[in-house]
């Protein structure tokens, strides 16, 4: 638990009913090679020595809080998802497979071998991506077009894969695994062939075995970079095109099996060719459109989460929040430094004042170097996470360049 995101559970419905209480720390889940078995131990300790009632598990983390919150969950007798969905969503190769049953909006992938001289699959075109089969926040995954790219980023995903790619071979062997994903295991690469067009993300949940999709929102990566710039809620896509996300989204969760969970799921739509194609499943919903939803429809998607973990059904009101529009922004440097100076505390609450709609969340810590920090992609570092409502694209547009222009941090290439 964070005090960002605890900020937004308080918003929910009924969270004067609500203790939340925090079982392990960010960085114990974020930082560095994650050791899972003492992880989980360490929590179950947790919960054993804990004196109240113990009603739900949530979590809105990528791994091992995806994967964790359903071992727990059986342990302790709550409501969750099982562990074989989750792993069938998070390993991109058996999410591949199970996607390829029952949908053809997806791209041609396969396997690389990480041992010995790596070759480009035979039946996957260039440009494509490279990314590890399990990773989070676009760690390690290499847009390549050509054999020498191709070979640069399988020697830079060999040196890493193991972070996080060793401890998901952990929940691994707590599934009975079809013989292809066993063969594969944790620490292998997937090639994809790269899509076009913009992307859009669906959000949803599964009820008593019922999905339902609540809300679409558009992805907008900076120019010429795949980057995101912006997430923005509700999509500007056409209605016909929302409505094919949704049927494709609903066909796949009910293969995967999913349950009393939320999820997210990640498109790229061709509006020149009228493609849509299947980016990620994510078991979870995103954090990162909380308050997206809050702005929007007056309540955090961090509402369906808790509901589904008690029973309940998490049906969400439809656009009675402040604003028409929402975004959330990434503010990013595109090189690396260390943090000099960032914006003091008291400086970002005047513009949150300032700006009706604003909340901004600075992400490194004075004195940090930027390549240290965890979580970022291969191409760029976050500097802050600005989310805005507003009315209009324009009203949206005027906000965050008022915020970027008053954010004053500094940098430096050595450490002080």
């Amino acid at each position: 638990m964070d005090e960002t995101n605890l900020d937004t559970l308080r918003n929910v419905p009924h969270a004067a009913e609500y203790q939340f209480h925090p079982l392990l720390s960010v960085e114990e889940l974020q930082v560095g090679e994650i050791p899972v078995a003492e992880l989980i131990e360490k929590a179950e300790a947790e919960l054993d020595a804990f004196d109240g009632s113990i009603d739900a598990i949530v979590g809105y983390w990528d791994f091992p809080v995806s994967t964790m919150v359903p071992i727990l969950c059986k342990r302790y007798g709550l409501r969750s998802t099982s562990l074989e969905s989750v792993v069938k969503c998070e390993h991109k190769y058996w999410s591949r497979l199970e996607q390829r049953k029952v949908i053809d909006e997806h791209p041609r992938f396969a396997l690389v071998d990480l041992e010995g001289e790596a070759d480009p699959p035979a039946d996957v075109r260039f440009p494509m991506w490279l990314k590890p089969v399990k990773s989070f926040s676009s760690e390690l995954a290499f847009g390549v077009e050509d054999e020498k790219g191709f070979r640069a980023a399988v020697a830079e995903i060999r040196g890493g894969v193991s972070r996080i790619g060793r401890p998901f071979e952990y929940i691994l062997d707590q599934l009975v695994l079809p013989p292809e994903i066993a063969a594969a295991g944790g620490q292998a690469c997937l090639a994809e062939e790269s899509l076009t067009g913009v992307q859009a993300a669906v959000e949803g949940y599964v009820f008593d075995g019922e999905v339902t999709v609540y809300g679409v929102l558009d992805s907008i990566n900076y120019d010429d970079s795949a980057c995101f710039l912006r997430h923005q809620y509700p999509s500007a896509l056409p209605g016909q095109v929302v409505r094919r996300l949704k049927d494709v989204s609903e066909r796949v969760i009910r293969q995967i099996g999913m349950d009393s969970a939320t999820f997210s799921i990640e498109y790229f739509y061709d509006a020149e060719t009228d493609a849509i194609n299947l980016l990620e499943i994510n078991p979870r919903h995103s954090q990162s459109h909380a308050e997206m939803f809050e702005y929007v429809d007056g309540v955090p998607n961090h509402h369906c989460m808790i509901s589904l973990a008690l029973g309940r059904d998490p049906k969400l009101p439809d656009n009675k929040g402040t604003y028409e529009l929402a975004a959330k922004w990434y503010y990013r440097r595109f090189e690396d430094g260390v943090v000099r100076r960032r914006p003091t505390a008291k400086e970002v609450e005047r513009l949150e004042q300032e700006i009706p709609g604003l909340k901004v969340d600075l992400v490194p810590e004075e004195g940090q170097r930027l390549s240290d920090m965890p979580g970022q992609d291969s191409y760029s570092f976050e500097l802050a996470h600005i989310f805005v409502g507003a009315d209009s694209e324009a009203e949206l547009r005027e906000k965050y360049d008022r915020c970027v222009a008053s954010l004053r941090f500094e940098f430096t290439d050595a450490m002080p």
